[in-house]
């Protein structure tokens, strides 16, 4: 007689976003068959042993291969980050295909689909960047590339080669909410940043510290009051993406309370980094924290953390942007230091954003397991269109799994897979990191080792958004 199962997980603490119960978990064919107790045998086995079984994180937000303009690279490919994301419990990454101004949002959508073939090690969806809302996208290739699973897409309020005025972030909100997409919006004000960038190079103010004085709070917080009245204006829903501030915080929450749709992503730097880590002298080595928004005070980080344990946030994401410091191709452009407008901007992050937010969330006593289920997987799999296949442990659901190893140690850079040369949380002390990551129903990391198989990962199209704003 034949086993049952593919895999059975036995003796598995689940934890879901909604509650936690022992079960065994039996695997068929790459999707869960059966939970229950005393399951018959499986062709393999894992003991859990009693340890908590989360559903693999959902990183809804990461920059894999993205075309940057030379000599400018991104340290990740779909090989080596999938990699990453596999190795800290990360089983589906959504990247974006960006648009380039003057070019077709159909040819960035297949150039990346070239970008990803036969590399990924983890199933990856992708959403859109628009930054050229010509009338032929407007009328024609964004609604079809909604209609064909590319449900979600990024609009920007700064930077000079992807900002969109106001007029245009109308028309391309109003493509949303006719064809039920959810928009996801970089608010900060482009025109205040300039100004101040102008001004602090001119009084000689370039090293990178000056970077998060040139992006102070306000900045954030009036582009998020803006992209809030933007979208109530055409009456559709919104996720602000990398909160990092407390007053764009009170805005999102003003936005609740009047009884909008306003979703609102955090990071790991907004938890972890302060202003300080882009140095406290003018030395360059604060380069590795340069990301917009920047992290802000010691004070602030509580706010943060107040909003993910009370349903402010609705995901937690990497951001992942990764850049090598001491390379002509990253953090030096040419090989150069060079002043903080040409750094380039993000930090790596993709393989500790869970077991950042489990260490100190959970074994912190800030959230629940269930709320870290909730943003790390189950939200982002429901805002942009991939659950129950993705995002919990239920029959029918895909077999991603993480089993958690709780245990303390200090991470540093050479325990990390990406291709990145320094992680901005070395000298971190976790409490917890995957013992073992299920992809599909297969290992993919057993808690040493990755087992790679380049092109296991499949790309998902994604199904209408299925968030639901939390009560008032």
């Amino acid at each position: 007689m034949s086993p049952a199962f593919d895999l059975v997980v036995r003796r598995a603490r689940v934890a879901t976003a909604s509650d936690c119960f022992d079960a065994d978990i039996g695997i068929v064919a790459g999707r869960i068959a059966q939970l229950g107790a005393a399951l018959a045998p499986g062709l393999r086995e894992i003991d859990a042993a009693g340890r908590v079984v989360t559903p693999g994180g959902v990183d809804a937000h990461c920059h894999l291969d993205q075309p940057m303009a030379p000599p400018v690279r991104m340290a990740d490919d779909f090989d080596t980050g999938t990699r990453a994301a596999a190795c800290g419990g990360t089983t589906t990454v959504i990247p974006f295909a960006a648009q380039h101004k003057g070019g077709s949002l159909r040819d960035a959508v297949a150039d990346y689909h070239r970008r990803a073939e036969g590399k990924a090690h983890v199933d990856y969806a992708f959403h859109l960047i628009v930054s050229d809302p010509t009338p032929q996208v407007l009328a024609s290739e964004l609604p079809g590339l909604i209609a064909e699973g590319y449900t979600s897409f990024k609009v920007y309020m700064t930077y000079d080669d992807l900002k969109l005025d106001d007029g245009q972030m109308l028309d391309v909100l109003a493509v949303a909410r006719e064809h039920g997409a959810m928009a996801m919006i970089h608010a900060e004000n482009a025109d205040a940043i300039e100004w101040l960038t102008r001004r602090l190079e001119a009084a000689g103010r370039t090293a990178p510290r000056f970077h998060a004085a040139s992006r102070p709070m306000a900045v954030e917080r009036e582009a998020t009051h803006r992209a809030i009245s933007l979208a109530e204006l055409v009456d559709v829903p919104i996720l602000i993406v990398h909160v990092s501030g407390r007053e764009a915080v009170e805005q999102i929450r003003w936005a609740r309370g009047h009884g909008l749709s306003v979703f609102a992503e955090t990071c790991p730097q907004y938890l972890f980094l302060t202003a300080a880590d882009l140095g406290l002298d003018d030395g360059y080595q604060g380069a590795r924290c340069v990301c917009s928004p920047p992290p802000r005070d010691k004070a602030n980080q509580q706010v943060i953390w107040d909003g993910l344990a009370d349903g402010l946030f609705t995901v937690f994401s990497s951001d992942h942007a990764p850049f090598r410091y001491d390379a002509p191709e990253g953090k030096k452009p040419g090989g150069q230091e060079v002043a903080f407008r040409h750094i380039p901007n993000g930090i790596p992050g993709i393989e500790t954003r869970l077991a950042l937010l489990y260490s100190e969330g959970v074994l912190g006593g800030r959230i629940t397991l269930e709320r870290f289920v909730e943003l790390s997987s189950t939200n982002p799999a429901k805002a942009y269109g991939l659950h129950p296949r993705k995002g919990t442990i239920a029959i029918g659901s895909d077999a991603d799994l993480v089993i958690w190893d709780e245990r303390e140690f200090v991470l540093s850079n050479d325990q990390l897979h990406h291709a990145v040369d320094y992680t901005p949380y070395a000298g971190q002390t976790l409490r917890a990191w995957p013992g073992m990551t299920i992809a599909g129903g297969e290992v993919v990391w057993d808690g040493r080792d990755f087992h790679p198989r380049a092109g296991r990962g499949r790309f998902l199209p994604c199904g209408a958004p299925t968030l639901r704003p939390r009560p008032r």
